[in-house]
Order: C-alpha cells, then structure tokens, then sequence
C-alpha cells in the first residue's frame, strides 16, 4: 500500500502542483482547503479532497493514518495581510497551531513546514543564509511565529520538522487572482490581453525566481532524507533578476511590442532576494528549470487553462 501524505492549502498554487507529482510517484494524497484563495479545478484527480479550514477541529480526523504532512495553507498576500492582521494571525498562526494538533493526536510521522524568505527582509547579507532572520511585515513576523510553534512541537513530542523557506516560487497555477497578483501571471496575463503591464517602482528590485517542479523536487526528497529532521532550508534558484529583465523576457517571448506603465513604488517590498541554496545542496538537491524554459511552460498554461477557461 502505498504511503498517505496529507496537504494543507492543497488548491492553491504549490499545493496543487505538489499533489500532481506526488500522485504521480505513487502516494495516496488527502488535501484540505477552504478555497479562499485556491480553486477546486486546481485540485488534481486521484486526491481525496474536503473542503475544511485549518481553524476547524473536524480536520482531526483526516490526519489519521497519514504518514508525512505539508503544511502549506497560510494568508500570504503581504497588502491582504496587512489590511487584515488579526484574520493573519488567526490563520497563520492559530490555524498552524490546529494543524500541530492533529499531527500530535494522529501521531503523523513527519511535518514539512511552508515557510517564506520574507523571514530576511531586514537582512542586507547576499546571497542569505537560513542562520539569521529579520522578519518586519506582519505576514514574515506571522509566519516566523508559526515557524517557532513547529520547533516547539518538535522539541516537546518528538516531531520530525522540516522547515523550507520559499523565494519567488512560480509555474502552473500561480495564483494570480491576489490583490497584487504575483508579477510573472500578471505580465503575462495582460501582455496575451494586448494590455500594459504594471511595474511598481523603477523595476530594478531584483527577485530570486524558482520553478515549482524544482520546489517539489526538494519536497519529495525531504520526505525521506535522514539528513532533512530539524533542519531550515531555504528553495531558491541561487540566481535573481530584475523585475525589468522578467518583462523583457515575457514580452521578448510574446513579441507583443507592449511597452510596461511604471507605478508608484509598494511599501514593504525587498530590494533584493538571492538565496544561499548550500543546505538544499547538500542532501543532493539542485534547480534544474532555466529561467526562459519556466517562462515558456507558464506562458502555456495561462494560455489554455485561465484565458481560455
């Protein structure tokens, strides 16, 4: 039989993917979601889905017999959780707390926690490290406490956690509905439109930038990999770009000869994000999607699945 892996936050953008590959490798997949901000049609065929929150107790039950959870569900729209902060820490926090829980009752092996390079955003150090954090938004500093209650469940009970931190995670499914959507679909979205882009600022923030599949590579390795308890890793390509260099990329691609509008600049945002990907490195892990090549595959996507839909 094979193994039971659990996913919180299962419709939304990595979610998804990660359900895909992991029914793929052959696992039995439970995923929960309240659909907030994922949609249904993202849930792949073959995943036992329920539409819950992580807030409800009556997830309890689902966690029996489940082998490895991935606790992706959070509020991680940095304008919507700055609007909202009590709703943020009520999810990211309190929801992980339930999340934590349900693994102790069940007794579920191994917990791999979704955590964010916004933890560095008070960190000039380049590339960064996972030793020292600097969270200043209240999504980091919500994820950072929900990081911090995952250590402690560790300590207390025995837990094996395995904490990755993204960067620019993109591909497939990025969820593009958000507030201020993520800048690869939304340039993408508007240039297949015959629409400009927006560029918040000069564009010469520089992003750190993964294709999902390389995300879920390292997922499936820290799965098993002794070598992944108790440890920070942090899922970047180890390279960046400027958001300028993307649009020249995606419109060089689409040959639309749009040009982008330039808008004020968003308050909280990094100048920089490059990640010192070592740790990832050393269980054996590497990214392999070229920048043009995640683009390409992104580009597809958006073409028959969302303006088509």
């Amino acid at each position: 039989m094979s193994k039971t892996v659990l996913i919180t936050g299962v419709a939304g953008f990595i979610g998804s993917n990660l359900a895909s590959r992991l029914i793929e490798a052959g696992y039995r997949v439970v995923g929960i979601d309240n659909l907030s901000a994922g949609t249904r049609e993202n849930v792949p065929l073959g995943v036992e889905f329920y539409k819950k929150d992580i807030l409800d107790p009556e997830i309890y039950p689902l966690f029996a017999g489940v082998d490895t959870v991935f606790h992706l569900a959070a509020k991680n729209c940095l304008p919507d959780c700055a609007a909202h902060p009590i709703e943020t820490v009520q999810i990211n926090n309190v929801g992980t707390m339930n999340v934590l829980e349900a693994i102790r009752i069940a007794g579920v092996r191994k917990l791999i926690y979704a955590d964010t390079s916004a933890e560095y955003e008070g960190i000039n150090t380049f590339p960064t490290g996972e030793a020292d954090v600097s969270p200043i938004s209240l999504y980091a500093a919500s994820k950072h406490g929900a990081a911090a209650l995952c250590n402690s469940y560790a300590a207390l009970y025995n837990m094996d956690v395995t904490t990755v931190r993204y960067f620019n995670v993109y591909g497939p499914a990025q969820d593009w509905r958000r507030i201020v959507p993520p800048v690869m679909s939304a340039f993408i979205m508007r240039l297949i439109e015959g629409k400009a882009p927006f560029i918040y600022g000069t564009g010469e923030k520089r992003r750190d930038f993964i294709y999902v599949d390389d995300i879920n590579e390292f997922h499936l390795l820290a799965m098993t990999h002794p070598l992944s308890r108790g440890r920070v890793f942090n899922l970047g390509s180890g390279t960046n770009h400027s958001i300028n260099e993307i649009y020249r990329l995606i419109e060089g691609i689409l040959a639309t000869g749009i040009d982008p509008v330039y808008k004020p600049e968003l308050p909280g945002e990094a100048e920089i994000t490059l990640a010192d990907i070592s740790n990832a490195r050393s269980l054996g892990w590497s990214p392999k999607v070229d920048i043009r090549e995640g683009l390409a595959k992104s580009i597809a996507y958006i073409r028959e699945r969302v303006l088509q839909a």
